[in-house]
């Protein structure tokens, strides 16, 4: 099959290498030196510096020609950060408006704080051929061919497509017609994992981080059932499974943030070392005002904005989720 991948950050160039080994690939860098080095080299310095780019891998700066390739047959890949969706889709549908769409950032729009599908949805309508692709997953293990489980929402025809063509080898594919539950589990797990982080700079301990994480999943599961998720969909990969590996891996992004918010960095020193897109960050305060709309309790998410607005220090934040009232531990249903 045909596949182009649209955005070589990390993600986008670990999914084009895995793919190769099986389909024509053809990986869009928008920048066109960027491009030039990726081919010259066969290695993404920036990003994924460890992994060496597969020959059969192409490498491109046209968006024409990359999207041409996957329209033909195929799939076209949307590998790019959250905020920059909605104008690549544009630019998709310009040039082939039919071609499937899947896509694998996870967050919310700054601008509009909807969810991805939201903003799929304005730009190209309530098509059937489209969708997220979500799951726990590490670009550079995804690369080098460890396993990993990925699951791809949408409509039963489209998630077909998608699985027959991406399920295989080390990467295995399971699929949902539960859209919100994906994108919510997506994007609520990386503010969950900054307080992880912070929790895990503050030396609290592995029982408090086993805490954290089990009412984190509970505030992202009475979140995403107020935006019309299913609650079973948080038991899976795209909740569970993603929101265990970002709060706990050493190579979570958003993780790093929280330990160094939590050692007394600002927020904006924790970004610029990191180099790279920490979707939780620009993702928390969406989370929250979605929140406060539905009228839905989580603290978890309200301390982490208040450490990234400066309102709280980490200790401060911390202790005033030790000083909340004891609750009932409501499972989710």
């Amino acid at each position: 099959m045909n596949i182009a991948v649209l955005g070589a950050g990390a993600w986008g160039t670990a999914i084009a290498a895995a793919f190769s080994s099986r389909h024509s690939v053809v990986l869009y860098a928008r920048s066109a030196e960027q491009c030039a080095s990726l081919s010259r080299n066969r290695n993404n310095a920036r990003y994924l510096p460890l992994l060496a780019l597969p020959e059969s891998l192409q490498v491109t700066d046209d968006l024409n020609a990359a999207v041409q390739h996957g329209a033909a047959h195929g799939l076209t890949l949307i590998a790019t950060p959250t905020d920059a969706l909605r104008s690549v889709v544009r630019r998709v549908c310009d040039i082939a408006p039919d071609a499937p769409l899947v896509w694998l950032c996870k967050g919310f729009e700054q601008s509009s704080e909807q969810l991805p599908y939201q903003v799929v949805q304005q730009e190209i309508g309530d098509r059937q051929d489209a969708g997220p692709l979500s799951g726990p997953s590490f670009a550079i293990e995804v690369a080098r061919g460890l396993p990993a489980a990925l699951t791809v929402a949408g409509a039963p025809a489209f998630c077909e497509r998608v699985t027959d063509a991406l399920h295989g080898g080390a990467l295995r594919i399971y699929s949902t017609a539960d859209v919100i539950g994906v994108e919510v589990g997506g994007a609520v797990k990386n503010v969950m994992a900054i307080a992880a982080g912070i929790s895990d700079a503050l030396q609290l301990g592995l029982n408090a981080r086993a805490a954290l994480i089990t009412r984190g999943l509970a505030e992202m599961t009475r979140f995403g059932a107020a935006l019309g998720a299913r609650p079973e969909t948080f038991m899976g990969l795209t909740g569970m499974g993603d929101l265990i590996l970002t709060a706990t891996g050493d190579l979570s992004r958003n993780r790093k943030v929280g330990l160094a918010l939590g050692r007394g960095a600002t927020i904006e020193a924790a970004v610029g070392d990191l180099g790279h897109v920490a979707e939780g960050v620009r993702s928390a305060h969406a989370v929250l005002t979605r929140a406060r709309q539905c009228d839905i309790d989580m603290p978890i998410t309200e301390a982490v904005c208040a450490v990234l607005d400066g309102a709280m220090t980490a200790a401060e934040a911390l202790h005033a989720l030790l000083a909340r009232e004891p609750k009932v531990e409501a499972q989710p249903s």
